[in-house]
C-alpha cells in the first residue's frame, strides 16, 4: 500500500515544497504527486545581521500557510521539514520556529551546514552517475554555498560557507548592471573566505563541476531555449552543460539590468537579482580551480532528505 510524504525545504530565498507516494524505498519509483517553489526570501535585509526581520517572516507564513492547504488536500500521512542557512544563524531562531510550529503544526529540523551538505550529495547521487573521478558539487543557496568533492563511492571533503546569494547581493551590488570594481571586490573575496575549497581542490583534483539546482537549473533552461527552442524534457533528472554555454550566458547576464535579464529566455522572476552574483561565483570557480566539464543535477537538498527518509534514515 501507498504512502504519502512531504518535504518541506525552507531555504533562505525559496521554500520547496514536495509531496510523494511511495511503495518502495527507491526514489526513483516515487511518484511525484505535487511539488512547487516559492520566493520567501527570509534573508532580506536580515541575512548578514543574523536575523529574520518581521516583513520576511511574514512572507514565511504565508507561504508555509498555502503549503499546509496543500499537504491537507493531499492527506499526506508525514510532513519533514528542513531549514537551512537563514534559520540557522537567525538569532530569532526559536521565536520563528516556534510560530511555524504554533500556526501551521511543521517542526522545523536544523540542519547544520556539515548536514545540508551530506543530503545534497545524497540527492545528487540520486540524479546522475558520479563516476569515479573526483567531482566538485556546488549548492548555491540565498545564505550558503555547499561544496562536496566526491565521486560516486564516497565524499572526500565537504564545506558549507556562509556566502550565498542573497548575503552577496547585499554586500557587493550596489548598482544594476553591477560594476566592474564590485566583482573585483568579490572576486577577492571569495579568495579570502574559500581558502579550505583552495585547499582541498589541491588535494584532490576535481575535474569536474556539478551544479545542483537553483541558479544551475534556470542557466541550463536558458541553453535548452538557445539552442534547441525549447525546455529540457521534465523527466531528465541531470544533463551536461557546454563550458562555452556558461561563458555566453555569463556575459549576457552581466551586461544586462534586471528588466533586461527578465526578457533572456529560461529567465525566471525568482533567480532574476541572484543570477547576478551567482555566475561570478561560478566564473571564480571553473577559473581558480581549472574545471573543463560542467553538469547539471536537478536534484538537490530536498531530493537528499526523500532518498534518507525512504532508506529509514535519521535527519
Amino acid at each position: 500500500m501507498s504512502q504519502k510524504i512531504a518535504v518541506l525545504d525552507l531555504g533562505t530565498n525559496t521554500f520547496h515544497l514536495v509531496i510523494i507516494s511511495f511503495e518502495t524505498a527507491n526514489l526513483s519509483e516515487a511518484k511525484i504527486c505535487f511539488k512547487e517553489s516559492l520566493a520567501a526570501k527570509i534573508g532580506q535585509k536580515g541575512i548578514n545581521k543574523g536575523v529574520i526581520i518581521p516583513e520576511a517572516e511574514e512572507r514565511a507564513m504565508e507561504i508555509l500557510h498555502q503549503f499546509k492547504a496543500e499537504i491537507e488536500k493531499h492527506e499526506v500521512q508525514k510532513v519533514y521539514t528542513t531549514g537551512t542557512s537563514a534559520i540557522r544563524n537567525a538569532s530569532n531562531q526559536a521565536e520563528f520556529i516556534s510560530r511555524v510550529l504554533t500556526e501551521t503544526g511543521f517542526e522545523i529540523t536544523v540542519l547544520s551546514g556539515d548536514r545540508e551538505a551530506e543530503l545534497i550529495y545524497c540527492g545528487v547521487k540520486e540524479a546522475m552517475k558520479i563516476g569515479v573521478e573526483p567531482a566538485m558539487i556546488m549548492d548555491i543557496g540565498g545564505g550558503s554555498v555547499e561544496f562536496i568533492i566526491c565521486n560516486d563511492e564516497k565524499i572526500f571533503w565537504k564545506q558549507s560557507f556562509e556566502i550565498g546569494g542573497q548575503r552577496l547581493m547585499e554586500l557587493f551590488m550596489k548598482s544594476d548592471p553591477i560594476s566592474p570594481a564590485a566583482v573585483t571586490k568579490m572576486n577577492d573575496y571569495f579568495t579570502e573566505q574559500l581558502l579550505p575549497l583552495s585547499n582541498a581542490c589541491h588535494q584532490y583534483a576535481p575535474t569536474s563541476l556539478i551544479g545542483s539546482s537553483g541558479s544551475f537549473d534556470t542557466l541550463n533552461d536558458m541553453y535548452y531555449l538557445h539552442h534547441f527552442n525549447d525546455l529540457p524534457n521534465a523527466k531528465m533528472t541531470s544533463s551536461d552543460y557546454p563550458r562555452e554555454e556558461f561563458y555566453w550566458a555569463y556575459e549576457r547576464i552581466m551586461m544586462r539590468n534586471r528588466a533586461e535579464r527578465m526578457n533572456i529566455p529560461g529567465m525566471i522572476s525568482m533567480r532574476v537579482e541572484m543570477i547576478v552574483v551567482a555566475v561570478c561565483l561560478i566564473k571564480y570557480i571553473l577559473k581558480t580551480f581549472g574545471i573543463k566539464k560542467i553538469r547539471v543535477s536537478n536534484y538537490a537538498l530536498k531530493e537528499g532528505v526523500l532518498s534518507q527518509i525512504l532508506k529509514g534514515e535519521a535527519l
